[in-house]
């Protein structure tokens, strides 16, 4: 279920040409920790082995693609290059340095696989709100969310077999941080992410469009690891839910919003906003009233540390982010929650957002992705709830002033529980010893 392979497929069937996929493993990635690298590696056995089925060489290339792609694609004479698409910066950059050091006669095309409807093609520009996007998206949707033609066996074996891949030397080459364990409960790969998908849509579907705000109900699709890792396809989970419309309509219509028009929203944010990650990429009213609130007295400060280990004065808090460094998945509507308090007990914005970033991004399983920067943080769950929206206000509008926030929507303990049963979610993920 992936364009840029499908795309790759065609031109090399159509030339008469082997199909290679090669993976660049680089040896670090943002904040990325084993809990992230152990997921991906283990899809990729996956993919190896689903690849030799198909007769399609698969290459694991250590390195930085920059390093280590130009001279795999001389070395085996490759005819064209198709990569997919990511709008982080990082990825980008990757793009464009193998661009400069291919070969001129090697064409490269880049394929958005991950969007339904691609970034480029669904705005030109960035976007300000869902309401702005919605329709630009939901008008192309007919041309671009359609059934994938399968992927073939390959009738053109490449000339020399793909070196077998010592995936226990790659996984202890990485220079990652490896206390923050692997968790237990997703299983990497498509086959597992396949079978949350089912019982999503068999057990969790139809409370999905009244339950998914109540953190003690589970209502979610839980699938964000897989969507991010690419493991699922976003198109083939919206695929798969519509079939369910006549019996869910609420749930299966507000799936489609979070996993299609938000989604896509927040990657539209990344490509055109340079600044994704920092306050200068909030817009201008919410600039000026953080900076008119900047110098106020915070009724709590907090360091890293404190935050990290859950140890505030605020028993949900701390609950929300034991949940995440254990689970590696937050509960989407604690994570707008989780971000707003950071704004609240740190000594300035900017400190807010980078200490909001770091832990999204060393412990959510789904972290480095647009939705934690701006987007609905869990990909497929309540409301937006990524870094940026949460405490800079992107895609929101300004509220009611108060001390701290200025007109940045605020959250507190007693609205939550007016919500749901706090109490009984503080218990789940007591302090540790």
């Amino acid at each position: 279920d992936n364009w840029a392979f499908l795309y790759a497929q065609r031109l090399a069937l159509k030339q008469e040409l082997p199909l290679h996929v090669c993976f660049c493993l680089v040896p670090k990635f943002l904040d990325a920790t084993i809990r992230h690298y152990g997921f991906m590696l283990r899809g990729l056995q996956e993919v190896a082995k689903e690849c030799a089925e198909l007769n399609i060489s698969f290459h694991l290339l250590l390195g930085y693609a920059k390093d280590v792609l130009p001279a795999f694609v001389a070395e085996h004479g490759v005819g064209g290059l198709v990569t997919d698409f990511c709008p982080l910066r990082l990825p980008r950059q990757w793009v464009e340095d193998v661009k400069e050091r291919l070969p001129e006669d090697v064409p490269f095309a880049q394929v958005d696989a991950h969007n339904i409807v691609p970034c480029w093609v669904a705005s030109p520009k960035q976007e300000y709100t869902a309401w702005t996007i919605r329709g630009k998206i939901h008008a192309q949707l007919p041309e671009f969310l359609t059934e994938f033609p399968p992927v073939i066996c390959h009738p053109y074996p490449p000339s020399c077999p793909a070196e077998p891949i010592a995936w226990e030397a790659c996984y202890s080459s990485l220079q990652v941080d490896r206390t923050v364990k692997e968790v237990e409960w997703a299983t990497p790969g498509t086959a597992a992410g396949m079978a949350v998908l089912q019982s999503f849509i068999a057990e969790r579907l139809k409370y999905f469009g009244s339950q998914r705000n109540d953190p003690n109900k589970v209502a979610l699709s839980n699938l964000s690891p897989w969507l991010h890792f690419g493991q699922v396809s976003t198109q083939r989970a919206i695929l798969e839910v519509q079939k369910h419309r006549a019996k869910y309509k609420e749930s299966v219509d507000t799936f489609v919003e979070e996993a299609v028009v938000r989604r896509e929203l927040a990657e539209n944010f990344c490509y055109y906003n340079e600044n994704y990650d920092s306050v200068q990429g909030a817009y201008s009213w919410a600039q000026t009233t953080l900076k008119l609130h900047a110098k106020d007295k915070r009724p709590f400060l907090y360091t890293l540390e404190e935050l990290e280990w859950g140890t505030t004065h605020d028993p949900l808090w701390n609950a929300a982010q034991l949940q995440m460094v254990r689970e590696g998945k937050m509960h989407g509507f604690l994570r707008m929650y989780w971000a707003k308090k950071i704004l609240e007990w740190t000594h300035s914005p900017e400190e807010a957002l980078r200490f909001a970033i770091y832990l999204n991004d060393r412990y959510e399983l789904d972290g480095r992705d647009p939705n934690g920067y701006v987007g609905n943080a869990d990909t497929l769950s309540p409301h937006p709830a990524g870094c940026l929206w949460s405490i800079c206000g992107i895609h929101d509008h300004g509220w009611t002033e108060r001390a701290v926030f200025g007109k940045i929507r605020y959250m507190n303990y007693a609205g939550c529980k007016r919500k749901f049963n706090v109490s009984q979610f503080e218990q789940r993920y007591p302090p540790s010893d």
